[in-house]
């Protein structure tokens, strides 16, 4: 009896994996950094201060991480000799670096506290949360736990994995399903849009020599095309002139990204298409009229999308600094 008792016992430690390490939670760091959260909000809050486009920026840094590889901080690796990384990748070049920067003031913060605890891809998903808060976006629980990535290769990035300015509704609706994400979530999480900027390159087709008839893309409300012509006549020259996705309150996180659209007053392409297609547009009218629908659909996204690919145990590592791995 005693020895089939301990074959038990072995077995079961065997085949049991530690909690901490197979299960995410909303209070992962209770206990092993119990003032996780009092320094994310601290150097989040400081970060968007001092630099109010970080908010957008951050946001944007979570999405395009985790539609590659999943939200394991790949996307923060940077590239060596041996190993062009994520960020580098074309589409990911013009990734704001106060998004990268508020993440490695954090994880710095955190080492200090707690070393080798807590991990980037965490880090990133708090911040995020964090900053959309701060600057009037809702504010969403979070489940923690997530172990950074082992990889990060730009030959990931295929040419279809992230959605593009000048994409089809088709091709976006394409990209979303593919992680298994509704048209009504897809504009949910169009509505990111309400904060950030969009460099002059990834409009300027539709503002310039549109076609042999028309000057401008015809979905553009003509004022703001005038607009946008003059504020990016140099972009050749100055590839980092850019414009608020939302001209009318670029600072506020809020629904009238929404109502903007309607109007044709929709930076990009992807934008104001989100209105054309019978698909998407009844969403686009719902988050205009009621805030409070736009910011329901957009947490559940958000939560939604913070668990895409996430790695756990064994399958990832806590990285000593966000850029680089361990080994």
């Amino acid at each position: 009896m005693a020895s089939n008792f301990i074959l038990i016992v072995l077995l079961s430690l065997l085949f049991t994996i530690p909690s901490s390490e197979s299960r995410l939670s909303t209070n992962y760091y209770s206990k092993s950094c119990p003032k996780f959260e009092e320094i994310m909000q601290h150097t989040t809050k400081t970060k968007q201060i001092k630099s109010p486009a970080t908010a957008g920026a951050a946001l944007r840094l979570f999405f395009h991480d985790c539609f590659v590889t999943g939200c394991d901080a790949s996307a923060l690796i940077s590239s060596t000799p041996f190993n062009k990384a994520e960020r580098d990748a074309d589409i990911n070049l013009s990734l704001p670096g106060d998004g990268f920067d508020v993440v490695v003031r954090a994880k710095a913060a955190l080492e200090l506290s707690c070393p080798g605890v807590v991990s980037c891809a965490d880090i990133l998903a708090v911040a995020t949360r964090n900053l959309v808060s701060i600057v009037g976006g809702p504010y969403y629980t979070l489940l923690l736990g997530r172990k950074d990535s082992l990889i990060s290769k730009a030959s990931l990035v295929y040419p279809n994995t992230l959605p593009k300015p000048t994409m089809s509704i088709d091709e976006m609706l394409s990209i979303f399903e593919r992680h298994n994400f509704s048209a009504r979530e897809m504009v949910a999480l169009s509505g990111g849009h309400s904060i950030g900027f969009s460099h002059c390159s990834e409009f300027a087709s539709g503002i310039y020599n549109y076609s042999s008839t028309q000057e401008f893309d015809p979905t553009y409300n003509p004022r703001l095309a005038q607009g946008l012509k003059n504020a990016c006549a140099n972009y050749k020259k100055d590839p980092s002139l850019s414009v608020f996705n939302d001209i009318m309150t670029p600072s506020k996180f809020d629904n009238v990204y929404f109502q903007n659209i309607p109007k044709g007053l929709g930076i990009l392409a992807s934008d104001r298409v989100l209105y054309s297609d019978a698909r998407t547009r009844p969403f686009v009218d719902l988050y205009a009229q009621d805030q409070n629908a736009f910011f329901n659909d957009f947490v559940k996204a958000m939560q939604k999308l913070s668990l895409v690919g996430v790695k756990t145990g064994r399958h990832g590592e806590i990285r000593r600094r966000c850029d680089a791995f361990n080994n």
